[in-house]
């Protein structure tokens, strides 16, 4: 059997063989027939035979190629009908829409509605045999190739060809390949089929993008310009003619010098083809750039302060990866959950209007006495005129806001002499009462962040974004006051200090690295006794903080607030920056506080988790990444246990007795000078939550130091939304962090003894000024003004006795109206 196979298998192969043999032969036989047929011309002609026949068979192929490519090209019914553009969308974590970008940059106008500078400009510089070529230009495309093949890359499109790709950008594809360049050209064919030349230019000139979610001609003239397209001179056309190169390498606004480059390239196309002469070609190329940039509004109605972040993070991704925000039809879901958010927005509208209701009533009268009732302010405010004695008794500073003005600015600019302007304006009694409502508004910023992956959770970014989009989370950078006082803490704690290492509550002298000295104070007096590292956190000693500053460093808080997540903000290597004095973002401050609640492990804000196309496809995630050690577990633990007495029996009791809170919580408060900034931030091991309330001009504050701290006005927003985040299940009341003590019920209606926190001052010679007449503030304008130094100081006297730190108690404090 076995020899049977083997003979079979023989027999095979002895077929294989000869059949093989004999397509040699025929093989062999047709190339000798070739070679004999080529033989008969001389090696000339013998050479452009088989170049010829060779480029026959790839035209062929060619040929078939693109027969099988038109059916897969937009139809002529496509092109004459509009296309079914597909806005991208922002949706919440649970699938709630937030916004579109519907609304996206655009406003289509008629060819006789743009300047024909841009036109010339265009069709000279782009595709100047526009109006001789069926859509194709055949002579540039081949140039092109060859000075490809040089090393000289250039372009071979037509105007048509890129309207083309402005039009169907997903069925010709973005891919730089022959197969994307066929299906543009026979789309192009097809197009000027269907337009008119005029049509195609109109066309073209209102889809083509320009960065800054801005597509078309009137949009960009609008950006970069301030005007419409019809004004755009000669310079100006030909500068955003230049963009279409390249919009991001020659943009003007962060590229100028790049820009004016290849402005000058395309006024010497405009030279080349005879639009311009000579002479004026070498007085254009000469002037300067002159840009009046002027991002355009680019919010829907439902936009908010988060949703104007993500968008503009989603226009610089799309940039990027080139997307079309308003064609492309991208999901984008962000990490913001609904139900905060609605308690957030809830929590600022309701405690902002109470805080704005006290800032009215005591400010609307000379004398000021102060209750810590809410209600009690709103019931008053019906019969006062808000702010009004403000505006009596600073008649200087109403002057200094009118001149700041850009009606004043510009009228004396147009030649009207200021104390005739001032004069003017303040007769306009709409456009003072507008200023006066502005100025006195009072704002908040908010924002909560998981602390376990970094992601955001609620955002609010002013009392109400139609009235003001400036954004108080991630854009509005103000002094911290003593929330950033943690971080001094925690600097201490990572060097090896003890939580119980003791202070003296003394004031002393601190000498800069440029020789200055500075002298920290608290306004309750120092009381000469010790207190520990914890205390002096617990109950905002300036004192204290300013002797463990020295201990650790500067270099080492710096590094620690930069570890924790406070990137981007400037921080000043001075003594006072241990108080709170350098200007930072909410978002950055809350950003630390999560670090420290993840017990050290520091992830970078989250907003969008990931972004899908039309068909749901998945196209990017994002967040996820391994966390980075920022400060020791153990560290970290220490310091939220800290924390937790400021909520417990420090600044931040108010958040557990006005609201009721027993869950694990720590945090800390913040004040600064004559009552500029209310800060609060509370960790849970679920959440962090962070808000910021003040003026938006800091000239502009509370007037009592109670409502002026912190823990009495910042605190109420974040109390009232961690009220709800904990009733509504979103956040676990059980859940503790490590090493948490068993929480003592809580009751509302609890009168504790309240520490209040006032901003420190830094006083020439420790002496501080007499105490401030309480309707009366002193005007400091701001912290850094209250920083007094000096090079040589007097010695300090031993015999100072110091008086004890009296500790005020609160007055009918009542618990928080829903």
């Amino acid at each position: 059997m076995v020899d049977d196979n083997d003979k079979l298998a023989q027999r095979l192969r002895r077929h294989a063989l000869r059949a093989a043999g004999a397509a040699q032969a025929r093989a062999r036989q047709g190339h000798s027939r070739f070679k004999a047929y080529l033989l008969r011309y001389p090696p000339a002609q013998r050479a452009v035979l088989i170049v010829l026949w060779g480029m026959a068979a790839l035209l062929a192929l060619l040929l078939l190629y693109v027969l099988i490519l038109i059916p897969l090209t937009p139809g002529i019914s496509d092109l004459r009908q509009a296309r079914s553009a597909q806005a991208s969308v922002l949706v919440s974590s649970d699938g709630k829409q937030l916004a579109t970008f519907e609304q996206g940059l655009q406003e289509r106008v008629r060819l006789d509605q743009v300047s024909p500078h841009v036109v010339k400009a265009l069709v000279a510089t782009e595709d100047h045999r526009f109006y001789d070529h069926h859509g194709i230009d055949f002579r540039r495309s081949v140039g092109a190739v060859l000075y490809t093949l040089k090393g000289d890359s250039q372009g071979g499109s037509t105007i048509t060809q890129q309207l083309a790709r402005n039009m169907f950008p997903e069925e010709i594809g973005r891919s730089r390949n022959l197969n994307r360049k066929l299906k543009e050209m026979i789309t192009a064919i097809k197009i000027e089929a269907t337009y008119t030349k005029d049509e195609i230019l109109e066309a073209y000139l209102n889809t083509v993008p320009f960065l800054y979610n801005t597509f078309g001609i009137e949009m960009a003239a609008r950006t970069y310009f301030d005007k419409p397209a019809a004004r755009l001179d000669i310079l100006e056309s030909a500068t955003l003619v230049g963009m279409l190169k390249g919009t991001k390498y020659y943009n003007p606004v962060t590229n100028a010098e790049r820009s004016v480059q290849r402005r000058n390239v395309v006024l010497g196309q405009m030279l080349k083809h005879g639009v311009i002469n000579e002479a004026r070609f070498k007085a254009l190329k000469k002037r300067p750039l002159r840009l009046h940039f002027e991002r355009q509004p680019e919010r829907g109605g439902t936009d908010s302060h988060f949703s104007s972040f993500v968008r503009k993070w989603m226009i610089q991704w799309a940039d990027e990866n080139d997307y079309n925000l308003q064609l492309d039809g991208l999901v984008v879901q962000t990490t913001l959950d609904s139900g905060l958010q609605q308690a957030a927005l809830r929590a600022v509208a309701r405690q902002g209007d109470a805080l704005q209701a006290i800032a009215d009533v005591e400010w609307s009268q000379p004398g000021l006495s102060y209750t810590s009732s809410t209600s009690a302010y709103a019931g008053m405010h019906h019969a006062i005129n808000p702010f009004e004695y403000f505006w009596k008794s600073k008649r200087g500073l109403l002057d200094a806001f009118i001149r700041e003005t850009p009606e004043f600015k510009q009228a004396v600019e147009d030649g009207e002499a200021a104390r005739d302007a001032l004069k003017r304006l303040k007769s306009d009694r709409k456009f003072m009462a507008e200023l006066r409502a502005a100025k006195t508004r009072l704002e908040t910023g908010f924002v909560a962040i998981d602390p376990q992956t970094g992601e955001v959770k609620a955002w609010v970014g002013s009392r109400d974004f139609r009235r003001d989009q400036y954004d108080h989370v991630a854009q509005a950078a103000r002094q911290p006051g003593s929330t950033f006082k943690p971080i001094v803490y925690g600097a201490a704690l990572e060097k090896g200090m003890s939580p119980e290492r003791p202070y003296v509550d003394a004031v002393l002298d601190i000498k800069a690295g440029d020789g200055k000295v500075w002298r920290p104070t608290d306004m309750s007096g120092s009381s000469g006794n010790r207190m520990t590292l914890r205390e002096g956190l617990v109950y905002s000693k300036n004192t204290i903080t300013a002797q463990v500053m020295q201990d650790v460093g500067l270099p080492g808080i710096i590094q620690l607030a930069r570890d924790l997540g406070i990137k981007d903000s400037a921080l000043d290597s001075v003594p006072s920056l241990a108080l709170g004095t350098s200007p930072v973002t909410l978002l950055e401050m809350v950003s630390a506080y999560s670090t420290i609640a993840a017990q050290g492990e520091y992830r970078p804000p989250v907003f969008v988790k990931r972004i899908t196309d039309r068909d749901g496809k998945v196209i990017a995630e994002f967040g996820g990444e391994a966390p980075r050690r920022a400060m020791s577990n153990e560290s970290a633990v220490t310091l939220i246990d800290m924390m937790r007495g400021v909520i417990n029996r420090g600044t931040g009791t108010g958040v557990r007795y006005r609201f009721g809170i027993t869950a694990d919580v720590a945090g800390k408060t913040g004040t600064t000078q004559k009552n500029a900034d209310g800060w609060f931030i509370l960790m849970h091991p679920n959440l962090v939550a962070g808000a910021w309330v003040g003026f938006n001009d800091n000239r502009v504050a509370m007037r009592s130091n109670y409502w002026g701290q912190g823990g009495h006005n910042a605190i109420l927003v974040v109390g009232d939304f961690f009220k709800a985040a904990l009733e509504s299940g979103k956040v676990d009341p059980r859940a503790v962090f490590p090493g948490a003590p068993k929480p003592a019920p809580v009751q509302e209606d609890e009168q504790p003894v309240e520490v209040e926190e006032q901003p420190g001052e830094l006083y020439e010679g420790g002496i501080a000024p007499a105490e401030p007449v309480l309707d009366e503030p002193v005007e400091v304008e701001g912290i850094d003004e209250a920083i007094e130094v000096i090079q040589e100081p007097p010695p300090p006297d031993p015999q100072r006795q110091f008086d004890p730190v009296e500790v005020p108690q609160p007055q009918s404090i009542e618990p928080l109206e829903n």
